[in-house]
């Protein structure tokens, strides 16, 4: 692979989600074609890119044709098939690269990754039968939180337990197995980085953000978070740390609970744009979006300038589609839709993008910043 990819280069992209779908825009405004590879025909994704196939992630053939007819690959979701993405990676060259989505798609080998990068986690244990249970629950204490290792997301495939009981409960509900338990922790606010990382080596990162949310669903994320600047300073080198331990080509979200002494402890990554990076697509002279793009086409990475301050929010559902007309007609929000034809409850149909004057939201209260939103 020739770096950087020459204008008019194909970029393929496992996914056709709504991060695909924003992905893809970028590309084109680089000047590079897009090939959407998913089981979905009709997703956010296929909507706006070049070229799209509709075939299961692991459908051997249709993954060669696809390595055949791209330059570069990339995802936008870590819950592709890990051994398809090998597959591609000995025919076409993948970023991030399958070592990176091994790392992010189980929970287990993601908290290790962290600590391996010096990012402090809580007490967590693996629970791979029943029997690991109580011997867990020692180490995390109670309440504890019970997780899938695989799969889960905005929520799914989870459980607080309170109890023994409750754990034995979760345990022959939740799937698949193992689980992980987590230590209930009790954080004063959730933060995220996200950083981009290039083909050679250079990182640049986004301020830290605070997000709230809503039904285990994103609802609103703060640009930059109000929270002591050490704490924030220290969001962007852990993640930066991680980009560096995962070798990573692409763009990194890694999440975190802040802790009322100002500690912070890493809850979870993703090797893709992450939703609380949405707002940079608006208040920065390039998106997440963008950088992602530019390190998977081999692109220099120039630093993300924020030149407002932001604040972000998931339309879910009917409710958010509910508030379209009026965020339209608001001039200082930018209103962002994903093409989705049904507004299915938990679905996020798009996001808003609320911007303010730089310094400005750090002194706003929550009242003022939400108005509108």
């Amino acid at each position: 692979m020739k770096l950087p990819l020459a204008p008019g280069a194909t970029i393929g992209i496992l996914g056709a989600g709504q991060l695909g779908r924003m992905s893809a825009m970028s590309a084109a405004r680089l000047g590079y074609r897009t090939h959407v590879f998913s089981p979905e025909a009709d997703g956010p994704g296929n909507q706006v890119a070049t070229v799209s196939t509709t075939a299961d992630y692991e459908d051997t053939a249709a993954l060669a044709r696809f390595a055949a007819a791209v330059d570069a690959v990339t995802l936008e979701f870590e819950n592709v098939p890990h051994a398809s993405l090998v597959a591609l990676a000995g025919q076409v060259p993948c970023r991030p690269g399958p070592q990176v989505l091994a790392a992010c798609q189980d929970r287990a080998v993601e908290k290790r990754a962290l600590a391996e990068a010096g990012v402090p986690v809580g007490a967590w244990a693996l629970i791979e039968s029943a029997a690991d249970l109580a011997p867990a629950l020692a180490v995390t204490g109670l309440p504890a939180v019970l997780k899938t290792t695989r799969l889960g997301y905005d929520g799914r495939g989870q459980a607080l337990v309170a109890t023994l009981a409750e754990a034995e409960a979760a345990f022959a509900a939740l799937a698949p197995h193992p689980l992980v338990a987590e230590a209930f922790i009790p954080f004063v606010a959730e933060v995220s980085a996200i950083v981009a990382r290039g083909a050679d080596g250079a990182v640049v990162s986004f301020d830290a953000i605070e997000n709230r949310h809503r039904n285990h669903i994103l609802d609103l994320s703060y640009a930059p978070a109000r929270i002591p600047i050490g704490a924030a300073r220290g969001a962007r080198a852990h993640a930066e740390a991680m980009a560096h331990r995962l070798e990573l080509v692409g763009v990194l979200a890694v999440e975190f609970f802040l802790l009322a002494d100002g500690r912070l402890l890493g809850n979870e990554m993703a090797p893709r744009p992450h939703n609380s990076g949405h707002w940079t697509m608006d208040a920065c002279a390039v998106s997440q979006f963008d950088l992602h793009i530019r390190a998977v086409a081999g692109l220099p990475l120039p630093l993300p300038g924020r030149h407002a301050d932001a604040v972000m929010r998931n339309l879910v559902g009917a409710e958010g589609m509910a508030l379209v007309a009026a965020m339209a007609a608001l001039p200082e929000v930018a209103l962002h839709l994903y093409g989705k034809a049904e507004a299915r409850p938990g679905r996020k149909m798009g996001h808003v993008t609320r911007r303010f004057p730089l310094g400005s939201l750090a002194f706003l209260p929550d009242t003022a910043t939400v108005a509108g939103l």
